[in-house]
């Protein structure tokens, strides 16, 4: 059975940061573009950042680049997000997914919900003021 396993939110103030991680096991998704949305209370779920299966292609949301960065370790079949300088309005849930269909990212796909085939529960990030 597929799992993805999200970690490493929490209460933080603004300007600090964490680092989330997502483990997935069940099978290896090395070779799949693996990415991070958030749902904020009242909000719909948006798109945050992807990766490619390499690790060596990635894409942001505007509204966090230059802030978050993703990252994979394909031999620990883990994705991360490093979440620096955090604003009120990142608080959120933060889910990891896979796109079991494709490799690389780019184009309208990796931002929408529907290209991801697997889904993490969720980690809570609250920022304060």
């Amino acid at each position: 059975q597929v799992q993805l396993v999200e970690s490493g939110g929490g209460l933080v103030q603004a300007g600090g940061f964490l680092r989330l991680s997502c483990a997935a096991s069940g099978r290896s998704f090395s070779t799949y573009v693996m990415g991070w949305f958030r749902q904020a209370p009242g909000k719909e779920r948006e798109f945050v950042a992807a990766i490619s299966f390499s690790g060596y292609s990635t894409y942001y949301a505007d509204s966090v680049k230059g802030r978050f960065t993703i990252s994979r370790d394909n031999a620990k079949n883990t994705v991360y997000l490093q979440l620096n300088s955090l604003k009120v309005e990142d608080t959120a849930v933060y889910f990891c997914a896979v796109d079991g269909s494709r490799s690389l990212v780019g184009g309208t796909y990796s931002l929408q919900e529907k290209s991801y085939d697997y889904w993490g529960q969720g980690t809570q990030v609250t920022v304060s003021s």
